[in-house]
């Protein structure tokens, strides 16, 4: 439709678009309209004659369709992408690499001129808490990445933090460096210098979600995409406002100068790697150093959450329990007041104090709780104050149309997601790497870059099959292949070993049993919905493999090195202490239901059988009686069957004396596929003198490349003959 422009909508123009009048340009209005022809259902317009009501009907009309075109041609030529991705952090850049491999059309926001703009800032004191381990005396890369806690994802080798840093905590520094080459050296496409400040939802019955996403950036442009991943980590500071926290500095600003702390004392409010980080640079310049925060000091290594405070900073602890003045206080921060004195001092006293005397007349005349209790903790004054109290996620940039709800209690710093970090009210709307850590704050590595690189390829896998029909990775083995596969997952996957209790491998059985398909790092918390999510159907039951801690282990009240902490035997297995894997069995699918109801301390429901293969302390699981052959018999229980492998000779005497063969021998033997099916086993018996050479070749290389012909001669020479195996497998059956 064509809408004339604004100066239209007027005098004779305005007749013109009605198509009442057509003069020529600077007449007036015929006499005609003069004079209104209708007078009680007329309308006198200001500066204009007398307007029918069925023309300014007509009007209107023309008016709000011309609106509501110029919206829909505005909207339908904005720059479209399938997948918006906000933020070009390492989650964001993870998720690009993989829609890059699979050829989907993307784009990347990012407000800087840089990805990984967060550390180009944070932490202020330059030190990543996330190991680079250089060397584990393995080569296998899958391995190593268990102890690689800063690269990404991706085919190239040289794309490893190891190339960048030799340091074991790097410099931060360095991974805006390393983002930077992920970015260029992998082509991703982002957009930079765009800030994404604000995003809703447009209904189009014509979408993949049933509505479109529409994001406006900082110079008003807007883009419409499909589906959006909102990879902004959480970089607003946490703030909490009392009486007098005016005087107080924050991490994001503070001086990181020790020079500018020497002979002070200082308080800090808070309690985590930031506050600690904060306090380990300026230890050894100031007069003491207080802490004060709600919660009690939680210690990685107490807690097995990587959150928690680290050992690199903990050098007040030392301090304070060795009694060398400085100190950690426990307490609620919103029912502090800070009150400066005329020499700029700054005294702590409680909420309830300030607040029953006039806050103005300065803190001499303030009732101060050393007044009371002479012997009150932080009665001594402080020079300064610092604000340590982490991050939280930007939820001001979502429409209230996104309906994008915070977490409650200690979540609430978290968008509320699901399992499969798909926003609760919003469908197509996901949300990646640190601000995904409400599925397993304070369990697993979800909020870090180590957990977060396998979740998001786990969003990824989810959106291939909804959107694009692509099912998720799934090898087909036969069922005797099931021990090794297991055992090799669980002895390499770094997705397991690093999202443990949050992401499985799935091992789906066929009808009969004969063989299985092998998911990997699927999210158990959507585990019902397994065959809807990822195109693959449980015909026969399940296997769930996951990684577990013990469930009385961990903990900020648990001694964690108490004498004989550790499992040795098999039969003790079900109470390792240490991360080991366990395995579930189901015989159907657990219902949406029976997840909802599973224990609270459990990832999955209770199932009909379960295995714990015993905790290691080279976290090895190969040994051939503590953890393979009690799992072995596990699944043959589960399974009804013998998955042990066998020569020809014993499965000849169980074609004789049994009803029912191994799989090993009805998928091998009894196919005739025996040693002489094997052409470089072969060649081998062949140079061992253990076998004539019937062959014409020459060479060891023509020997295992030589004509489809002569090898097929050579197999057919060599097989045992049909006729007799059947017989004896019809034989069986009478015995």
């Amino acid at each position: 439709m064509h809408c004339p422009s604004l100066e239209v909508w007027s005098g004779r123009a305005l007749w013109c678009s009605l198509g009442v009048y057509s003069g020529a340009a600077g007449q007036d209005l015929p006499d005609r309209f003069a004079v209104a022809q209708r007078p009680r259902l007329g309308l006198a317009v200001a500066g204009m004659a007398r307007i029918p009501f069925q023309c300014v009907w007509r009007l209107l009309l023309t008016f709000a369709l011309c609106v509501g075109s110029s919206w829909a041609d505005e909207t339908s030529v904005l720059p479209y992408h399938d997948y918006c991705v906000i933020g070009a952090g390492p989650s964001g850049l993870q998720m690009a690499y993989f829609l890059q491999q699979a050829g989907r059309d993307y784009v990347v926001f990012e407000r800087a001129h840089v990805p990984g703009s967060f550390f180009a800032l944070y932490p202020r004191h330059r030190k990543l808490i996330s190991i680079n381990k250089r060397y584990t005396g393995k080569s296998n890369s899958e391995f190593n990445l268990r102890h690689d806690w800063n690269s990404l994802i991706s085919h190239d080798s040289q794309l490893f933090f190891r190339h960048y840093s030799s340091d074991f905590f790097p410099n931060a520094d360095t991974m805006v460096r390393y983002l930077k080459d992920f970015a260029s050296k992998l082509e991703l496409q982002v957009q930079y210098n765009t800030a994404i400040t604000h995003v809703k939802l447009e209904r189009n019955s014509q979408a993949w979600n049933g509505h479109y996403f529409i994001l406006t950036d900082q110079d008003k442009q807007l883009y419409r995409c499909s589906v959006m991943l909102a990879a902004t980590g959480t970089w607003v500071p946490n703030v909490v406002n009392f009486p007098g926290s005016e005087y107080v500095e924050g991490y994001e600003s503070v001086s990181t100068n020790p020079g500018d702390f020497a002979g002070q004392a200082v308080l800090i409010l808070g309690r985590g790697n930031s506050a600690f980080e904060t306090a380990e640079n300026i230890l050894g310049v100031t007069n003491f150093i207080h802490m004060v925060s709600r919660s009690r000091v939680r210690l990685s290594w107490a807690t097995h959450y990587v959150g928690d405070l680290r050992a690199i900073n903990n050098g007040l602890l030392d301090t304070y329990q060795l009694k060398s003045l400085d100190g950690l206080l426990e307490g609620d921060l919103e029912d502090l007041a800070i009150v400066k004195d005329k020499k700029g001092k700054l005294h702590i006293t409680l909420r309830f104090y300030l607040e029953n005397n006039n806050s103005s007349a300065g803190a001499k005349s303030i009732t101060l709780p050393q007044d009371e209790l002479d012997n009150f903790a932080p009665r001594a004054p402080y020079d300064r104050v610092i604000r340590c109290l982490g991050w939280k996620f930007d939820f001001s940039i979502f429409n209230r149309s996104l309906r994008l709800m915070p977490g409650k209690g200690n979540k609430k710093k978290y968008p509320l997601i699901k399992p499969s970090y798909e926003a609760r009210a919003t469908r197509g709307f996901f949300v990646l790497g640190t601000a995904s850590h409400s599925v397993d704050f304070r369990k697993s590595a979800g909020g870090f870059i180590h957990g977060f690189r396998y979740t998001t390829r786990a969003v990824h896998r989810l959106l291939e099959h909804r959107h694009h029909a692509v099912p998720w990775p799934s090898p087909v083995f036969p069922i005797t292949q099931l021990t090794n596969s297991i055992i090799k997952r669980v002895n390499e996957a770094s997705g397991l070993y690093q999202m443990f209790s949050v992401l499985a491998d799935i091992v789906l059985l066929s009808e009969n049993a004969t063989e299985f398909e092998y998911l990997e790092e699927y999210p158990v918390g959507i585990l019902a919905e397994l065959e809807s999510c990822t195109g693959r159907k449980a015909h026969g039951g399940l296997f769930v493999v996951v990684m577990e801690y013990g469930k009385n282990f961990s903990g900020p009240d648990k001694d964690v090195f108490y004498y004989n902490r550790a499992v040795g035997e098999a039969q003790h297995a079900w109470q390792s202490n240490f991360l080991h894997p366990v395995i579930y069995y189901y015989r159907r699918l657990p219902t949406v239901l029976e997840m909802g109801l599973r224990p609270l301390d459990w990832p999955l429901p209770h199932p009909d059988a379960i295995h714990h293969i015993v905790e290691d302390f080279l976290t090895d699981w190969t040994a051939p009686n503590a953890h393979i052959l009690p799992l072995r018999r596990f699944l043959e229980n589960c399974l009804g069957t013998d998955l042990r492998s066998f020569y020809a000779e014993s499965c000849f005497m169980f074609a004789l004396t049994h009803q029912k063969l191994p799989p090993f021998c009805q998928q091998g033997y009894m196919r005739r596929q025996g040693l002489m099916s094997n052409e470089r086993l072969r060649y081998h018996a062949v140079e061992a003198g253990l076998l004539e050479d019937y062959t014409a070749v020459d060479s060891p290389d023509e020997q295992l490349g030589g004509t489809v012909g002569s090898r097929d001669q050579l197999l057919k020479d060599h097989m045992i003959p049909s006729n007799p195996l059947q017989h004896l497998v019809n034989t069986k059956d009478e015995f």
